[in-house]
């Protein structure tokens, strides 16, 4: 019997937990994989994953690897490690929520810029859950096992998200969203003059193949295998001449979609490092205006990206329920700035 329970702890020790997975896509070239890793992990230092693959828990296609292997198209590269990933490990917090609306079904919370929706590697701490798991009990879980979550928006986004109380109410609110009936509206600074008053972006939204932290857009033959159906429609709230306020209405919920719909068309959301807008992609090339960027940039040190409208039928009552919340203070100031700013140019011409 001793000797029973013996093997069961050792197979227990045994146990590896996946933490990361990628597939190397088709074009890839001979790359070390600690180089490799660098390009598709969040937040991760050559030197943690060097230690990983010293410490045996780099695997490429289900076998151990040191850091100077080479990755090659098609290899699946994991990392792996003895303890379950840190994102399943649910820590109450005493964090404030901004709750616009709760009842016993569901709550509605506005969500500051520079929190993180959920745990996920190099975020363990401070984000919404773990707010959410200790301020309720008992949230139903997705179908990610992330308590309460129905949809949620980037780190440096800020805005509306509608959270579920019940398991009635995530099954009604999530079946809304995947069916695109659930109503939500963004507003953004974006770089450039949108030409059109109005207009409708579609594009399949997928991985981009060279950078993991990165989604992009797939057309042609590949769009079906590679991304996933979206479609954003935008409208013209104000020009301000080298970027223009734009109002985004999604029809699908792709990661990221407004920040790779808009870059796609050519009109990168101002301040979205991420994408590139934190570079002056329109203008002028003197130093005033370099400068005058430069302070927009410190007054909106995020990306330019609020969602600011919220509507959704409520599960219990049957009831149309529509939801506004303020643009924050950062952003409001940035477009402060370049309506001044137009205004001058307009006056100087």
């Amino acid at each position: 019997m001793k000797e029973e329970q013996q093997n069961e702890v050792e197979e227990q020790d045994e146990t590896l937990y996946e933490h990361h997975k990628f597939e190397a896509g088709e074009g890839q070239k001979p790359l070390r994989v600690d180089k490799f890793l660098m390009n598709f992990i969040e937040n991760a230092t050559r030197n943690k994953i060097q230690k990983a693959a010293k410490t045996g828990n780099i695997y490429v296609n289900e076998e151990q690897v040191k850091q100077n292997y080479k990755v090659k198209a098609g290899d699946v590269v994991q990392v792996m490690f003895e303890h379950p990933p840190y994102e399943f490990l649910l820590t109450p917090e005493n964090i404030p929520l901004d709750i616009v609306y709760e009842d016993d079904t569901l709550l509605v919370v506005n969500k500051p810029a520079g929190m993180v929706v959920h745990p996920g590697h190099g975020n363990y701490s401070g984000t919404l859950i773990n707010a959410l798991v200790f301020h309720f009990e008992n949230l139903p879980n997705n179908s990610s096992d992330r308590p309460g979550l129905v949809h949620r928006i980037d780190k440096d986004t800020s805005g509306l998200l509608v959270v579920a109380k019940t398991e009635q109410a995530m099954t009604y609110l999530s079946k809304q969203f995947f069916d695109k009936t659930s109503e939500r509206e963004y507003v953004a600074l974006v770089w450039g003059n949108v030409e059109e008053d109005q207009g409708r972006v579609e594009g399949n939204i997928g991985r981009h193949p060279k950078n993991r932290l990165q989604n992009t857009v797939y057309e042609g033959q590949d769009a079906d295998q590679k991304g996933k159906p979206a479609v954003t429609h935008y409208r013209v709230l104000e020009r301000f001449g080298y970027v223009t306020l734009v109002s985004c209405k999604l029809e699908t919920g792709r990661t990221h979609q407004i920040r790779v719909h808009m870059k796609h068309i050519g009109h990168t959301l101002f301040n979205d490092e991420r994408y590139g807008g934190e570079r002056i992609l329109k203008g002028t090339s003197f130093s005033k205006y370099k400068q005058f960027v430069d302070n927009c940039f410190k007054i909106l040190p995020r990306q330019a990206l609020h969602a600011k409208t919220l509507g959704f039928i409520h599960p219990k009552t049957g009831k149309a329920m529509s939801f506004n919340s303020e643009i924050p203070d950062d952003i409001q100031a940035c477009i402060e700035k370049w309506r001044h700013y137009a205004k001058n140019q307009k006056e100087v011409l």
